[in-house]
């Protein structure tokens, strides 16, 4: 007869305890102790294995003898999708998308299954959460129609194997995983223990049957895809549905890529009909902009291999309050305070006295420090009321003493901006332009510091 015994298990790390602790004793996380039942004694022979299905004799191969035949990308018509993926979907592989609830998931990827059915063959949709009928009403509003798309709703997995047996599915979306479950594990779905072995058998399917596996991951509040962290570690993609709800954009980032760059941005546009793709982003950030607008500068940042050129606006007004406000809304806060203290001390421009709001228009948000440059100069241009030069573009991160330092891929960013219109463009002195191809129509400005940047990007009073 099989023993049972309770332990806990902390859903961040890992970690085992025999007793619940409030802080996990290993990352130092608090809440994240999870309990679950664990069988003993029971036999392997006991249980019904559902990951017989698609199993094969393993066999060692010589490197050379290993060919990619049959195996290339499934592409699709949904390119900023495929561009995420690294250039579409890899037969056998095991993709991860989560993202904030209503921000887009299940819309986006019903969209992926019909256009994958429609060109590659049959697509097995499993929701856990809605019935066939909610689906079949998504999938009219999206005006989809597809033959060889199937749809079920179902969370225990063996039964789930039993579907992709009689099916033969190319694809497969589970939504969502934490609520798949397998009837020899005693814990409730969602817990560590479920997750773990859902996703485990999981990808043993998808790597023995060369069929390829989506599935949807709930999120925390802090943001982060919920249940065990091996959870990542075990999909070869990880993506991350990103964007604001009050914006229509949504942002689709790859922060994990087995076959293709990590930080790839797919952009799309949540309108009436579903999430349809923006072929062109920045002239989509850029199409709301008001030329000749004190506190605008346009910086050129880089979301994986893909240049964006997006507006930055800044706002400083009088304050009645000792201490100035600072609100930072797209941008990194300790940056924008990093960068008012520069201005400040290097240029000497009073904010002491003012409240900054600095703004990335369109709901994205950047990280890199070559929008510092940018960010600088929308403030310094709020605060003296001049505006920029429309036609001019900034790439560069300044130091504490005020120098400019420079980035990556310039090539890329400086022909972005040149097909968007723009006719100069500022960048650091020290960046490598020997091998740089300067695109023709293009003045590249050459600064050494901020107050020489300030000197030529703004307006004459």
């Amino acid at each position: 007869m099989a023993k049972r015994h309770t332990q806990f298990q902390c859903s961040s790390c890992g970690r085992i305890t025999p007793a619940f602790m409030g802080k996990c004793p290993r990352c130092g996380e608090f809440g994240t102790m999870v309990e679950e039942v664990v069988d003993q004694g029971v036999k392997a022979a006991d249980v019904k294995n559902p990951r017989a299905v698609g199993r094969q004799a393993s066999k060692p191969l010589r490197l050379a003898d290993v060919t990619a035949d049959g195996h290339q990308r499934m592409q699709l018509p949904l390119a900023e999708f495929s561009r995420v993926l690294g250039g579409g979907i890899v037969p056998g592989s095991l993709i991860l998308v989560g993202g904030d609830p209503g921000i887009g998931k299940s819309t986006l990827l019903i969209n992926v299954a019909a256009m994958t059915a429609n060109l590659h063959g049959p697509v097995l949709y499993v929701s856990g959460e809605e019935s066939a009928h909610q689906l079949k009403m998504r999938a009219d509003r999206l005006k989809l129609a597809a033959n060889e798309l199937f749809l079920v709703t179902e969370t225990n997995l063996n039964t789930i194997f039993s579907h992709i047996t009689d099916i033969k599915p190319v694809l497969v979306i589970v939504d969502s995983i934490q609520t798949t479950y397998v009837e020899d594990k005693s814990s409730s779905p969602g817990s560590v223990a479920q997750v773990r072995e859902c996703a485990g058998r999981l990808q043993e399917l998808a790597k023995n049957s060369g069929i390829s596996i989506v599935l949807v991951g709930h999120v925390t509040k802090e943001g982060a895809i919920a249940g065990p962290r091996v959870l990542e570690h075990i999909v070869d993609t990880v993506l991350y549905l990103e964007g604001d709800p009050f914006h229509r954009y949504r942002l689709l980032r790859g922060v994990k890529n087995r076959f293709g760059a990590t930080s790839e941005v797919g952009v799309f546009e949540m309108v009436e009909e579903g999430m349809v793709e923006v072929a062109n982003p920045s002239e989509a950030f850029l199409a709301e902009r008001q030329v000749n607008a004190p506190g605008s500068a346009i910086a050129v940042t880089m979301e994986g291999t893909r240049p964006l050129l997006v507006e930055i606006q800044a706002l400083a007004s009088a304050t009645s309050f000792p201490n100035p406000r600072r609100t930072a809304n797209g941008v990194d806060y300790n940056r924008m305070l990093l960068l008012t203290a520069v201005l400040s001390r290097r240029v000497n421009l009073r904010l002491y006295d003012k409240d900054l709001f600095v703004n990335v228009v369109g709901g994205l948000q950047i990280d890199e420090p070559a929008a510092d440059l940018a960010v600088a100069v929308a403030i310094a241009s709020s605060l003296s009321d001049r505006p920029v030069f429309a036609d001019m573009a900034f790439v560069g991160e300044i130091g504490l003493s005020g120098e400019l330092r420079a980035t990556s891929q310039l090539g890329a960013r400086l022909k972005e901006s040149v097909k968007l219109g723009f006719k100069r463009c500022v960048v650091p002195r020290s960046a490598r332009t020997r091998s740089v191809d300067f695109p023709k129509g293009l003045e590249v400005i050459r600064c050494r510091n901020l107050q020489e940047v300030l000197g030529v990007a703004l307006l004459p009073e």
